[in-house]
């Protein structure tokens, strides 16, 4: 079932899997506030018995990143150039980041697990959509690059609290500030990719991975998502504490008991 068919962005539901797809393969997938309202858009369409949500793409590119006409003087039509932007008040500046923002901060809720399926270049803002999600498999071609601070700007779509936790902060500083691709091979070694399968795989594997995944009972994989996404804000104490609090209202659903 398609919900949704627009801006370079598809949804369609089959149970409890829902698949995010960018469909515009002419452009390697690059990015516009068009598509992140779709994005953002998409999020609020996925309906509530939906358990794992897939985000992949058509072509031989995840994501080229943002698309070059935002570094024109005229930027898109009907949207903020960044030199209108620049103008702008505080307050305007950051309500316009914020909005952009909101296309890569649902996939983190604790009722999903996003799968981010990556083929070929992920950069950029493809590679912060790809750090949007829980878990990322690659295609063996896959290339990720974080190339905002070369054009003087900085990643802000969310991507550095996930790049940081994943690969540490020393490593993540010399990705960002040098721009340089990181491959794969490294992506899986240093733990930014899950799995790194054949591109002829690629679907497959994810496939698999989210029909793992859905063997677990709902209830006990939001809890465990909460328990772990929480974990890095609490103290050993406090997650502790967090473990017995989940541990005890899963015993009394199994149980049947109510407070």
């Amino acid at each position: 079932m398609t919900l949704l068919d627009k801006d370079g962005v598809q949804l369609t539901v089959d149970d409890t899997v829902a698949t995010v797809t960018l469909n515009n393969p002419g452009k390697r997938n690059a990015q516009s506030p068009a598509l992140w309202r779709a994005l953002a858009e998409a999020g609020k369409l996925v309906p509530g018995t939906v358990r794992i949500v897939v985000l992949r793409a058509e072509g031989k590119s995840f994501s080229a990143g943002l698309d070059r006409q935002a570094f024109t003087p005229e930027g898109f039509d009907g949207e903020p150039s960044f030199l209108d932007m620049a103008r702008g008040s505080d307050s305007e500046l950051d309500a316009t980041i914020a909005g952009y923002q909101d296309a890569f901060t649902w996939w983190r809720r604790n009722d999903i697990v996003s799968i981010a399926a990556v083929q070929g270049h992920a950069i950029g803002a493809g590679f912060q959509l790809a750090l949007a999600c829980d878990l990322r498999v690659c295609a063996d071609d896959a290339q990720f690059a974080m190339r905002e601070t070369s054009l003087g700007l900085v990643p802000d779509l969310t991507g550095t609290q996930p790049l940081v936790g994943l690969v540490g902060y020393a490593r993540a500083l010399e990705i960002c500030a040098t721009g340089r691709f990181v491959h794969a091979e490294e992506a899986e070694r240093t733990g930014l990719a899950n799995l790194v399968v054949p591109a002829a795989e690629l679907d497959g594997a994810v496939q698999d991975l989210a029909a793992a995944l859905l063997a677990a009972p709902r209830d006990a994989v939001v809890e465990t998502k909460a328990l772990l996404r929480g974990a890095v804000d609490r103290t050993y104490e406090e997650q502790r504490a967090a473990e017995r609090a989940a541990q005890a209202r899963r015993l009394r659903d199994l149980a049947g008991v109510t407070d």
